[in-house]
């Protein structure tokens, strides 16, 4: 990837204008990394997507490793403000049942073409970047705390045998969702994400006491 220069790469404080410009080309650099992919956008892609010259950009980012690590730390805070507004309040398998939905609904405005901007980068990122892996691999993991508190809750309440293990269900249905996601990428069809949530949130209903 290519290299700034060491001053570069030393912190400094930004204007408001500066912080306006970095939001900018993290925010190109999301759109056209979850299209295309991280490794087939260059930084002339970004500089070209965001409207910024070659010296803005290395203003802010030394090199494209540092601007793709911001972009999973956006892409990872989008998630989970997404994904808390649906599942900070669950306690019903009804609930579930609405968060699937919208997962489904959202990915079928695109025929499941792009598959989940986290998985995506996973899948590239995992064995080039250890510091975007571990953002990564913390914010799924965080991700999946908010399902199995959620089940917690229904299991409190009396809804969930006290016989389940929301933990491991809540990765199995994790684990469901991102195969699901794959699979309706490939096939540009959202109905093998459909499947694998169904069947996922079938065995989670066979705990239901209620």
């Amino acid at each position: 990837m290519t290299r700034g220069t060491a001053a570069d790469a030393q912190p400094r404080r930004l204007t408001s204008r500066g912080i306006a410009t970095r939001a900018r080309i993290v925010g190109a650099a999301a759109d056209l990394m979850y299209v295309r992919g991280v490794n087939a956008t260059t930084l002339d892609d970004v500089r070209a997507a965001s409207g910024t010259s070659k010296s803005q950009l290395y203003q802010h980012f030394a090199d494209k490793d540092q601007l793709v690590r911001a972009v999973v730390s956006l892409r990872a805070g989008q998630v989970l403000e997404r994904e808390q507004g649906y599942l900070e309040r669950l306690r019903s398998f009804r609930g579930l049942l609405r968060w699937r939905d919208a997962l489904v609904q959202r990915n079928a405005l695109q025929n499941g073409a792009y598959g989940c901007a986290l998985g995506s980068m996973a899948s590239e990122l995992s064995d080039q970047d250890d510091e975007a892996r571990a953002t990564l691999a913390e914010t799924f993991a965080e991700w999946t705390g908010l399902i199995a508190a959620g089940l917690r809750r229904m299991q409190t309440s009396g809804a969930l045998s006290e016989s389940a293990d929301p933990g491991k269900l809540a990765v199995g249905l994790m684990a469901a969702l991102q195969g699901g996601y794959l699979l309706a990428e490939t096939q540009h069809d959202i109905t093998p994400m459909e499947t694998a949530l169904d069947m996922a949130l079938d065995h989670i209903r066979s705990f239901l006491t209620k």
